[in-house]
């Protein structure tokens, strides 16, 4: 079975995150500059996300540390309202330091967010200072009483996608919950206009089996995140790629497999 080949990142990007439906995209040694002829990347092959990913960590660069991404194209129309996906996903293992969260917040529900580890909260002052530009968090939430007083604030928050919207669960009063999953790396995900789903899982020093533990949580959650229809369907791809190295496109039935077989 043809598993994977490798994926020219910018070919990828020319071509909308697609390639030919059944086929792989095969580059020559000779375009992969960190991989030494003797040890040519693209002859190997492999059906396992694992060592899919031991080949990302081959093709990656000895000289910096680089992010482990997974670029998923859903086949989706995401001007169809019934079509877009989103959702969130706590992974396994973190794959980096905890964001600053804020949470706009009064009296007891402002009292319970500092004490779950909110960096910053506040309701007028904080919304003053957001308005001013002073946005020094990455996380957004908000219990539903502040709201009519952020709406203000939209303007500046929105572009940013840092606004408190009740359909993506950061307007609650669920604080602790919410609070804990956005301090344990809690990943976004959001399919975009070309249909496709992309976030980093890691960073090129994490070991092999560590970076397959969060690739299968997160290829689980964004495909259960589809439209029902779409569910007993294969993603139209699934790539995986280090900053700079060659992509590593899967086979598009493989998700079967490697996100129902016990581990």
């Amino acid at each position: 079975m043809r598993a994977l080949g490798l994926l020219s990142p910018r070919l990828s990007r020319a071509s909308g995150g697609r390639a030919a439906k059944g086929c792989s995209v095969r580059l020559s040694s000779s375009m992969i500059p960190r991989v030494r002829a003797e040890d040519p990347l693209n002859e190997r092959r492999t059906e396992h996300i694992l060592e899919a990913l031991k080949l990302v960590k081959a093709g990656a660069s000895p000289r910096f540390l680089e992010s482990v991404a997974i670029d998923i194209d859903l086949n989706v129309d995401v001007k169809r309202s019934d079509e877009r996906v989103r959702g969130s996903v706590v992974l396994p293992h973190s794959i980096g330091k905890s964001p600053r969260v804020a949470f706009f917040a009064r009296g007891k529900f402002a009292e319970i967010a500092a004490a779950a580890g909110a960096d910053v909260v506040g309701a007028e002052e904080l919304v003053e200072e957001v308005m001013k530009g002073n946005i020094d968090f990455e996380r957004c939430f908000a219990t539903p009483d502040v709201m009519p007083l952020l709406a203000k604030a939209a303007r500046t928050l929105g572009p940013k996608g840092l606004m408190p919207n009740p359909k993506r669960g950061t307007v609650t009063t669920d604080i602790e919950e919410v609070l804990k999953r956005a301090k344990a790396g809690e990943v976004i995900f959001k399919a975009e206009n070309n249909g496709t789903v992309s976030n980093m899982i890691g960073k090129t020093n994490f070991p092999p089996q560590t970076l397959c533990d969060n690739a299968l949580a997160y290829l689980k959650a964004v495909l259960a995140a589809r439209p029902a229809r779409f569910r007993s369907k294969p993603p139209f791809s699934i790539a995986m790629s280090s900053t700079q190295g060659p992509g590593i496109l899967l086979d598009q039935n493989l998700w079967a497999k490697e996100t129902t077989r016990k581990r």
